[in-house]
């Protein structure tokens, strides 16, 4: 059985060394997972008995099209209106606990692995019901239309049932978990789960216009970010903007594994407030 890594919060001892591996560069940035401690949670309108950890944001030299919670709700705990954005869509990921969510009038039952799309526009309503905390990813974007493309359904699903694609000539050393299928340009974003074995490399640099958002759910590895090797491992979290970069080799002796997002299938914006363009 698969176990995702949910950050337990608290405080390092006032004896622990002052090392770390945080970064924060033009190209990519590096959370790991002790720097999600309690003085770095938040809060959000609506939601009771919650509390998150915001790993990425819209701003400037930093993420451009996603936000990131990873979202903490005690037994009973929740919202009936979750979303403040009418033309936000959302994808969540449960990594512990148990919740109900509700998508218009229809409740669904989610455990660890369990997966949501969340169309922009949509009603929708989640609570925690189980005897411990639910954590969860939560991955918002702004929906962008296109000309003759309807506005994406919602589902909801489990990882487990869902077979995980190999790369070629990898031997399935390196597979990804689609939750979406990469020609349907319904949806311009993909949140997907990345699985190397041990000794999977991704055997070039990867630079592609692709904006990365990475949270490791298991094992550790190396990974090339711009310039640099970085050793992660469980519970880190990497943003790589688009251009970086980037490879990967699978160094611990399990899985390693990580949620994936990016953004696809759109026109690049040459005009508007993310452009120079006239």
């Amino acid at each position: 059985m698969t176990a995702y890594y949910a950050p337990p919060g608290g405080l390092p001892p006032q004896s622990a060394t002052h090392t770390g591996r945080a970064v924060f560069t033009e190209a990519y940035a590096v959370i790991p997972k002790g720097v999600f401690s309690d003085i770095v949670t938040s809060y959000l309108p609506g939601w009771t008995d919650t509390r998150l950890w915001m790993i990425a944001r819209p701003m400037s030299g930093f993420s451009e099209t996603f936000s990131q919670y990873v979202m903490e709700v005690e037994p009973g705990g929740g919202s009936d209106r979750p979303e403040n954005d009418p033309s936000a869509q959302s994808v969540i990921f449960v990594t512990s606990g148990r919740l109900t969510l509700t998508i218009g009038d229809e409740d669904h039952h989610l455990m660890d692995g369990g997966y949501a799309y969340i169309p922009a526009g949509t009603s929708w309503r989640l609570w925690a019901d189980g005897t411990e905390p639910a954590r969860f990813h939560w991955v918002r974007k702004i929906w962008e239309p296109a000309e003759g493309i309807e506005k994406p359904t919602p589902f909801v699903t489990n990882e487990r049932q869902i077979a995980p694609i190999a790369m070629p000539d990898t031997d399935g050393r390196w597979a990804t978990t689609r939750f979406v299928d990469p020609a349907d340009l319904r949806h311009d974003m993909h949140v997907n789960i990345v699985t190397f074995l041990p000794g999977g490399v991704i055997p070039f640099e990867e630079t592609h216009v692709m904006e990365h958002g990475l949270y490791v759910l298991e094992g550790k590895a190396v990974y090339r970010l711009n310039r640099d090797w970085v050793e992660v491992e469980a519970g880190d979290f990497m943003w790589l903007r688009a251009y970086c970069p980037q490879a990967c080799y699978a160094a611990g002796p399990g899985p390693f594994r990580y949620l994936l997002y990016k953004d696809v299938n759109r026109h690049a914006r040459l005009r508007g407030p993310w452009s120079t363009g006239r």
